[in-house]
């Protein structure tokens, strides 16, 4: 059963940094080779819908970690775990305090009324998605580190 945590809790950081790196690497250049108003909206509109779904996959993610952390407390790797754990809490804060605030105010612009710094605003969260990015492999190359 403890293997079975270890390589599902993986599996699921794995595909949240996929996600994550595509967004980072693929959508957002689609979204930024479109015209003004076509790249604001489809900004807000995939920040409407990961931003549904991605509380929930990294508070799970964090959940799973911690879970694999404390069963298998008395195994090999259990530090590295601890880490993968510390690094994926840091995302969630990054998130919180740096990305949903730009996220939360994108989600409501229209053409007519977004402000005259909106590309800005989407620049500096582009930056600080780089930053939880590369935060978010280090996490999955730790537990990776771990199963070996």
């Amino acid at each position: 059963m403890f293997h079975a945590l270890e390589v599902f809790t993986t599996v699921v950081v794995g595909v949240l940094v996929g996600v994550e790196f595509a967004v980072l690497v693929v959508m957002s250049r689609i979204l930024n080779a479109l015209p003004e108003d076509s790249a604001q909206q489809g900004h807000a509109h995939g920040g409407r819908m990961l931003g549904a779904v991605m509380p929930f996959w990294y508070i799970g993610s964090c959940v799973l970690v911690a879970a694999w952390a404390v069963t298998g407390w008395d195994h090999r790797g259990a530090g590295l775990v601890v880490t993968a754990g510390a690094l994926l809490i840091l995302s969630v804060i990054m998130s919180i305090l740096l990305l949903v605030p730009i996220n939360n105010r994108n989600k409501t612009w229209t053409p007519e009324d977004r402000p005259a710094d909106w590309r800005e605003q989407l620049d500096r969260w582009q930056r600080f998605h780089y930053v939880r990015v590369a935060v978010i492999i280090a996490a999955f190359a730790t537990l990776v580190t771990a199963l070996t």
